[in-house]
């Protein structure tokens, strides 16, 4: 006798809600359990922020541009997917990266953008700080750990442990660059959690990555292929996302793009268990027995608020920036050397609009031919939003004459593309792992309804990805629980 399927609904259609379906579909067959599988996404095409544009020879990304090889959940999918040929490493030749600093560019050491140690050596002979700025740096394996359990800023972490120069000049835009938020409002624990554990175990940021260091050298080569820091897919991130739909749709999840998921209602079916009903924009109600809320946290608030005002209020504590991405083609002739390296970021001292550039068709092959550069511009930014409010054109000039005043780079590109992200990327101000505690209780109440996505455990591919299988894991020990607990009526 066929047993009835179990049934999840999943809303939100980016790589954190397409990692849930991806994992949970394949958990469920590999536990010999029917299940339903309904995912929702209100645009109408997948993978939310993972946009890759291919016109004619040229590959822009408009969302992310690649993932973190270190964190391994993003390569396992590429794996998993059948991809991993095509994942690519950043340019072996030209890797340098710069910082502006008085107006002018200094070379970033590789140690200093890839944490390396063994590398850090460079970075006392940039010239990029004084004499004084880098002996305040070394005073970090002199000064005790902090031992208050409270959060701290990254900011505040930075300056305690290497000056407030190192600090503004150097930490705070590589690290909050990459969540385009304030380091003085971003969480410590929440964003970068290596430094507060090498901090609490080493008693110093320095001795705690000379003892990584040496404990990699120690450790025997796996096999396998090594890879940059970063990593991309050949034809663009895109492959990444039909990969997944593909797969999902193979195994039995139904796709549902294009539609919304207007309002939440859930209903009591038996002791201990709900049934969620959501409502959509199409006209239709789906129900089902779990329910994964993928999207923003500000629009699973509006959701859940019905269910818990708590959870809802909870949510909107969690702030997002607004950004902009600009894309620029040139022909190579015009541009000649003056783009070099990877490209470089701005501190926020500096009192720039733009945040940072990268040299796109530089950093990674098959980006631009060979007789054309590919340039990408970033604005925006907690603090720096005001810029968006411009037109296209605007911003397209606007990044034209800091190109033209940072790296002499006068000439007209032949193409432009301009992408916006409306509140896109969360931030992790200070305090969140406790608010996402109270979260997780409030959201505990109602069995089978569970949360993921960037603005709750990471905001980095890999971290969505992992997050999202560990939803599907969480979702799936919930609904065997309502095969067993039957069985035993």
């Amino acid at each position: 006798m066929a047993r009835t399927p179990k049934s999840v609904i999943i809303v939100g259609g980016g790589i954190s809600g397409l990692s849930t379906a991806f994992a949970l579909l394949e958990q469920a067959a590999s536990a010999d359990l029917p299940l339903s599988c309904t995912i929702l996404d209100a645009a109408p095409v997948w993978g939310g922020k993972i946009v890759t544009h291919r016109v004619g020879r040229w590959v822009m990304e408009a969302g992310p541009d690649s993932f973190l090889s270190q964190k391994p959940w993003g390569m396992e999918l590429c794996r998993r997917l059948g991809i991993a040929d095509q994942l690519i490493n950043t340019n072996p030749v030209e890797k340098k990266a710069s910082v502006l600093r008085g107006g002018q560019l200094h070379e970033l050491p590789e140690g200093l953008v890839t944490f390396t140690p063994s590398q850090l050596g460079p970075f006392f002979r940039s010239g990029l700080l004084s004499w004084m700025d880098l002996a305040r740096m070394g005073c970090d394996v002199l000064i005790p750990p902090r031992r208050s359990t409270d959060d701290e800023s990254l900011a505040a972490f930075f300056r305690r442990r290497f000056g407030r120069h190192a600090c503004e000049r150097v930490m705070e835009p590589l690290m909050a660059g990459i969540y385009a938020g304030d380091a003085e409002q971003m969480s410590l624990r929440a964003t970068f959690p290596r430094f507060y554990e090498l901090e609490q175990s080493h008693g110093s940021v320095i001795r705690g990555m000379m003892a990584a260091r040496r404990a990699r050298v120690q450790t025997a080569s796996d096999g396998r292929p090594r890879h940059t820091m970063f990593v991309t897919l050949k034809n663009g991130l895109a492959d990444l996302v039909a990969g997944m739909t593909a797969r999902i749709q193979q195994t039995g999840g139904v796709l549902k793009s294009g539609v919304q998921a207007e309002a939440l209602r859930v209903r009591s079916h038996q002791a201990g268990r709900w049934m969620y009903d959501v409502i959509c924009s199409d006209g239709t109600a789906l129900s089902a027995e779990a329910l994964v809320l993928a999207t923003p946290a500000y629009v699973s608030a509006d959701l859940v608020r019905p269910l818990s005002p708590l959870a809802a209020g909870l949510m909107e504590t969690i702030p997002y920036a607004s950004t902009a991405t600009i894309s620029l083609i040139y022909p190579a002739a015009v541009v000649g050397r003056s783009l070099q390296g990877f490209g470089f970021v701005v501190p926020r001292v500096e009192g720039r609009d733009l945040i940072a550039a990268t040299w796109t068709s530089i950093k990674w092959p098959h980006r631009a031919p060979p007789d054309e550069v590919s340039v990408r511009c970033y604005l925006g930014g907690v603090g720096r939003e005001a810029i968006l409010e411009r037109d296209d054109e605007a911003l397209v000039r606007c990044v034209r004459d800091e190109l033209a005043s940072i790296v002499g780079l006068h000439a007209t590109p032949q193409y432009v593309e301009v992408n916006r992200w409306h509140r896109a990327m969360p931030q992790y101000t200070i305090g969140h792992l406790d608010r996402l505690t109270q979260l997780e209780a409030a959201v505990s109440r109602f069995g089978g309804l569970t949360i993921t996505g960037a603005g709750y455990r990471g905001v980095g591919l890999p971290d969505c990805i992992r997050d999202g299988t560990e939803t599907a894991a969480r979702t799936l020990r919930y609904l065997q629980s309502t095969v067993t607990n039957r069985s035993e009526l």
